[in-house]
């Protein structure tokens, strides 16, 4: 079975040795300089495509897979407008129960167990932040995709978010975006805290600034709160009398494998896992529309200056 991978980026590179643990045969292109028509010969052999490039530059690359019948595996977020979203649900329709969205963080053992024994909530706040300069070496954010207005910011960087919100309250709306931009990157934002309504109400915080790596959430219900640490991969349950603290084991790609094993199983006509959180993509766009709402709605209050160069 053959696979391409299109984007040479670290995320890229993280899927082709991936499929290449898993026994498949992959084709690494860069998005740089690609050649369209070799790109659609190569779709017509392919197995599947993984879509690892920048968000603002894949609607042609989804259009010309979906047009070869090749189920696709597109890593986050889909897309940061909501007529973008439906653009792109269109051209997938005859592929999108065979094809994933990277959201990895649903095959997070700790977020997993979480879901899987969900007390009915009336709360809930999440947050992730991590100094972006820290994240790899050798690394400028001025280069990267991440300071582009158009597609970048923490919001959709770091929207794995977004999603498991999605994933455990269900229907949610936007209420609020409050962001912190950068005087050098105008339209981008650094920090960023999105308030939500629904059966439940809550807040997911986001930035790029935090001199500590922290990600966690705190879930509320009338007879339970869940602290789930999902670095540490830890969960701890207060109910009326005291905590029950419970520890996963956890190896960050493990989630890569375990997403690219379901979307080859997907793309070769096998049955998946069990995994009721498998994120295909014909049953993702509740939390797509969410994430693009929530981009379209920021409003920058203030700013930061110095530090990214």
């Amino acid at each position: 079975m053959s696979y391409l991978v299109i984007g040479s980026g670290s995320i890229g590179k993280r899927h082709h040795d991936n499929l290449a643990k898993l026994g498949a045969d992959s084709r690494l292109i860069p998005w740089r300089g690609i050649d369209l028509w070799d790109l659609r010969r190569a779709l017509k052999e392919a197995t599947g495509a993984v879509i690892a490039t920048a968000t603002d530059v894949r609607f042609d690359l989804i259009s010309m897979a979906a047009e070869e019948n090749v189920p696709l595996y597109i890593e986050k977020p889909l897309a940061f407008r909501t007529p973008d979203v439906a653009a792109i649900f269109d051209a997938t329709s005859g592929i999108a129960d065979r094809s994933v969205l990277g959201y990895m963080m649903r095959y997070h053992p700790a977020f997993r167990a979480v879901h899987a024994d969900l007390p009915e909530l009336y709360g809930f706040t999440m947050q992730i932040g991590h100094d972006v300069r820290q994240w790899r070496q050798n690394w400028r954010f001025a280069d990267s995709y991440a300071a582009k207005p158009e597609g970048g910011g923490v919001l959709l960087d770091l929207c794995h978010e977004l999603d498991m919100a999605s994933c455990l309250v269900g229907d949610l709306e936007v209420t609020g975006v409050d962001c912190t931009g950068h005087t050098d990157f105008p339209g981008v934002d650094f920090a960023t805290r999105v308030s939500l309504g629904g059966t439940a109400n809550g807040t997911v915080a986001m930035d790029y600034l935090s001199p500590v790596f922290v990600r966690s959430m705190t879930l509320e219900g009338r007879e339970t709160r869940i602290d789930l640490d999902l670095l540490a991969c830890t969960e701890e349950r207060w109910g009326v009398s005291k905590g029950d603290v419970r520890t996963y084991d956890f190896e960050r790609n493990d989630m890569f494998l375990d997403l690219m094993r379901d979307f080859m199983a997907l793309a070769e006509g096998r049955a998946p896992s069990d995994n009721p959180l498998l994120p295909r993509l014909d049953r993702c766009r509740q939390s797509v529309n969410l994430i693009a709402s929530a981009w379209e709605k920021r409003e920058f209050r203030n700013s930061i200056d110095g530090g990214f160069e």
